[in-house]
C-alpha cells in the first residue's frame, strides 16, 4: 500500500491534486490517499507530481508518499472498521 498525505493552501491547486490521486486511490482521510502498492504505479505518481505540480509548490505545500510494506500493521477504529468489512445494503 501507499499512503499519499498532503498539505495545499492554495484550494484551486489543493483540488487539482486530490482529482489527481483519485485516478490511483481512494481517500481515507481529507487529504490522506490510500493508493495499490506497485513500483510502476509509484513511478508514475512521482513522475506525474515532478511534471505537473512540484513547480507550483510553494514552501506552505508539503506533500509525503509513504510505501508501506505487506508485514505494516494497520489499527482501525470507528468508520474506518467498516473499510474493511462487507457491508449489505437491502432496500
Amino acid at each position: 500500500m501507499i499512503l499519499v498525505s498532503y498539505d495545499i493552501s492554495n484550494n484551486k491547486k489543493r483540488n487539482r491534486f486530490a482529482k489527481f490521486l483519485l485516478k490511483y486511490g481512494h481517500r481515507i482521510q481529507y487529504s490522506v490517499f490510500e493508493i495499490e502498492n506497485s513500483q510502476k504505479i509509484l513511478n508514475n505518481i512521482i513522475a506525474e507530481i515532478n511534471n505537473r505540480f512540484a513547480k507550483s509548490f510553494d514552501q506552505t505545500d508539503s506533500v509525503y508518499i509513504f510505501k508501506l510494506n505487506p508485514q505494516c500493521e494497520t489499527y482501525k477504529f470507528g468508520y474506518a472498521k467498516n473499510e474493511d468489512e462487507d457491508i449489505i445494503i437491502v432496500t
